[in-house]
């Protein structure tokens, strides 16, 4: 390739772990159970949506969608609107891990309860990998080289990277964000995760 030709970039994907929540705070596994934001998580959300809205290089990102749990949702909504866009409809597929009878429980009452560490009634591993892959390859395949905004859940998103790019995050903050580069089968990690 020529010395002053720019390789064209793959589609750029924002994955964005929602605000915090109450049972976040308290430590508390919330897997599917649909618990709002409190104040913190709306002021991360905002902080969060003003360092989207500052160009990174050359992405402006240009649509934005979510799980339909309530604390994606409205961190999405936030960030939407700070980037001036309408929020597009949230998508099934991208919810949290569903934890089972474990969803609502501390760390240490889990622990108490699970010693060998099965919970009954958890999506296996293996298989949130699969969903959040194929989650995010639909979605790319919807917007084409749209730079994308997604907000969901760290477990969710952790795991889809894992899925994508082969990459093991460690445990994603609330209101924190990582950038995958890619769609169908090639992808990789583009910048690891940032806290506004």
């Amino acid at each position: 390739m020529p010395d002053h030709v720019t390789p064209a970039r793959s589609p750029r994907t924002a994955l964005v772990r929602h605000g915090e929540t109450d049972w976040n705070r308290d430590g508390r596994l919330q897997g599917r159970t649909d618990v709002p934001l409190n104040d913190t998580g709306r002021e991360q959300a905002r902080a969060l949506a003003e360092q989207l809205a500052d160009p990174l290089g050359d992405v402006r990102w240009a649509a934005v969608t979510s799980s339909p749990l309530s604390r994606a949702r409205e961190t999405a909504q936030i960030i939407a609107d700070r980037l001036g866009l309408d929020l597009l409809p949230a998508h099934d597929d991208l919810v949290e891990r569903h934890f089972g009878e474990a969803e609502g429980g501390t760390l240490a009452e889990l622990t108490a309860r699970y010693p060998q560490g099965e919970r009954p009634g958890q999506e296996p591993w293996e298989d949130l990998v699969a969903r959040g892959s194929a989650a995010l390859r639909r979605l790319r395949a919807e917007h084409g080289d749209t730079p994308l905004v997604v907000v969901a859940h760290g477990t969710f998103l952790r795991a889809t990277v894992e899925g994508l790019a082969g990459v093991e995050l460690a445990r994603m903050a609330n209101a924190t964000s990582v950038v995958v580069e890619g769609s169908g089968g090639d992808w990789r990690l583009d910048r690891a995760p940032q806290r506004a």
